[in-house]
């Protein structure tokens, strides 16, 4: 039991930390505070679980400084490298994209952010793991227990409801694609009814995912901006609509 608590509190602490560095890193380059995970809350799950792999594999060796951090690099690139492979065939679309940057692969992974992950891989073995052992010291196994139980529900809901905002998007990707691969595309007019005619099924927009994830927006940018403005006129027709029926009821 002890070993599910501890192991899920060091998975949320360590996304909520990775969560931070995502945003502060986002920050230094565009200048703006964007929420960076594809959860709604403050954390971002790959960091947990790369934590965790890096713990569970590495902490062994930790009189070798040289193999945690070449393992560790290896670990959670082929981690970064799996959930965007698996994210890519549940969701439909490509979360993010490398390719710009010199030495990657297939656009998952790239060097620069491998190294990167092998000296978190260090941070991890040798500053992180001591701090938890700290920090679990200072609270009685109940009392950690409670916090977990709590975390562990709020996450469940974030995640399912992340995961309907995500299908969300990746049934109007899958519309912009199969539309584009039709004759249709070459004649503007009829694709922007096409689209119309199938946007005003769908509920909601999903802008915090887009915002998020950047690579993915640019993608299907002028598409998705045709499809806001489509929502937008629906809503201000059945605004109209409604304040017609008021007005007339008045009388």
């Amino acid at each position: 039991m002890e070993i599910l608590v501890y192991g899920f509190l060091i998975f949320f602490f360590s996304s909520f930390v990775g969560y931070f560095l995502e945003v502060f890193w986002v920050f230094l380059g565009s200048k703006r505070l964007v929420n960076r995970g594809f959860l709604c809350g403050p954390i971002i799950p790959i960091y947990g679980v790369g934590a965790i792999l890096i713990l569970i594999c590495l902490f062994r060796y930790y009189s070798d400084p040289i193999v945690v951090f070449v393992f560790g690099l290896i670990i959670t690139s082929a981690l970064e490298y799996f959930v965007s492979f698996l994210m890519e065939k549940v969701f439909h679309n490509k979360w993010w994209d490398y390719s710009s940057i010199p030495y990657n692969l297939n656009g998952r992974i790239c060097l620069r952010n491998s190294f990167a992950f092998g000296i978190m891989s260090l941070v991890v073995v040798y500053l992180v793991a001591p701090l938890f052992a700290m920090l679990f010291g200072l609270l009685s196994f109940k009392t950690w227990s409670i916090i977990a139980i709590v975390l562990f529900v709020l996450v469940m809901l974030d995640t399912i409801y992340s995961i309907y905002v995500a299908y969300n998007l990746r049934n109007r990707i899958i519309i912009v694609e199969e539309l584009k691969n039709e004759k249709i595309s070459k004649i503007p007019i009829i694709f922007d009814k096409k689209l119309k005619e199938l946007t005003e099924g769908i509920k909601g927009f999903p802008n915090r995912l887009l915002k998020a994830f950047p690579d993915l927006e640019k993608q299907y940018h002028n598409s998705f901006e045709k499809m806001k403005q489509y929502r937008l006129q629906e809503k201000e027709k059945r605004k109209a609509f409604k304040e017609k029926l008021k007005n007339k009821y008045k009388k």
